[in-house]
């Protein structure tokens, strides 16, 4: 009896622990649809409140309905736009531009924030300077690009990288400023020196901030672009900017919401991306709180 005593603990622990795990692949079973909508539902909630919001403002008689067409209008013109096959090669030559332009940037900016971080002399002489070319309008640099490169694709790629690049610059500054000293101390007595320690140590403590200067980096370079693209016309080349510009000259107001919201979907959806980057680096780092 004794014995059948001590081992009745044990079996129920194992039916606990059973039913435990049944209970568990149960849940992880319903997390994600209800993950889904507990992301999307805020959005869908967002697009409706704000068709609402665009409505009403129509039906204010605030403008003339060929001025401000209202939902209604624009979303027929915005669903044959979108099954445009000419709108997704134009909507290609735009994304290209904007990811060899923002890589261009990427690497320069790491290059100068890498080498300011580590040399007082560096920021002394270079640290404001990279905070003032940040907060220059982009569009500021558009009579010179065009002046140095005329109506051509380096015109615009020229003041891509100069939005984009000294955000993600100031961006691995700040993470390089943040990484805690005894980390240092720690690699160089490892033998970490240079590109090694950068690699292996700076660089990994520094992301967080990193991929906050990459994201703000990537809405420069974004909005750049744009500028760009309704600035800069060239030749018979077809992009959202060109789009965006005709629909303009044109005085075709639904046209031009419509290509206004696609740039928007667009910039949503890159952000979800770099939300989801920040998100897996955060669970990497045992501070996601969900």
């Amino acid at each position: 009896m004794a014995v059948e005593t001590s081992k009745r603990p044990a079996d129920v622990n194992r039916q606990i622990a059973g039913l435990d795990a049944l209970e568990l692949a149960a849940g992880s079973k319903q997390a994600l649809p209800l993950r889904i909508w507990s992301a999307l539902w805020p959005m869908l909630a967002a697009v409706g409140i704000a068709l609402a919001g665009w409505e009403l403002v129509v039906l204010s008689g605030w403008k003339e309905p060929w001025v401000l067409p209202g939902p209604r209008d624009v979303l027929p013109d915005f669903a044959e736009l979108v099954t445009d096959g000419r709108f997704w090669d134009a909507a290609g030559l735009t994304m290209r531009r904007a990811v060899v332009g923002f890589a261009l940037a990427t690497a320069i900016g790491v290059l100068i924030g890498a080498a300011v971080s580590r040399s007082r002399v560096l920021r002394r002489a270079f640290g404001s300077l990279i905070t003032g070319l940040q907060t220059m309008p982009s569009i500021a640099w558009f009579p010179l690009a065009i002046l140095l490169f005329q109506l051509s694709e380096s015109a615009i790629l020229f003041v891509v990288v100069l939005g984009a690049a000294p955000s993600i610059a100031n961006g691995l500054i700040a993470g390089v400023d943040y990484t805690p000293p005894i980390l240092l101390r720690a690699g160089k007595v490892l033998g970490l020196r240079g590109v090694s320690l950068y690699r292996h140590l700076i660089l990994p403590a520094s992301l967080p901030s990193f991929v906050a200067g990459l994201k703000q980096g990537w809405a420069f370079a974004w909005r750049s672009l744009m500028a760009g693209e309704l600035l800069v016309i060239i030749g018979d080349t077809e992009s959202i900017g060109t789009r965006l510009h005709f629909a303009r000259e044109l005085s075709d107001t639904s046209l031009m919401i419509s290509v206004m919201i696609v740039i928007l979907i667009i910039g949503i959806l890159i952000d979800q991306l770099f939300g989801l980057a920040d998100r897996s680096l955060r669970a990497r780092w045992g501070l996601d709180g969900d």
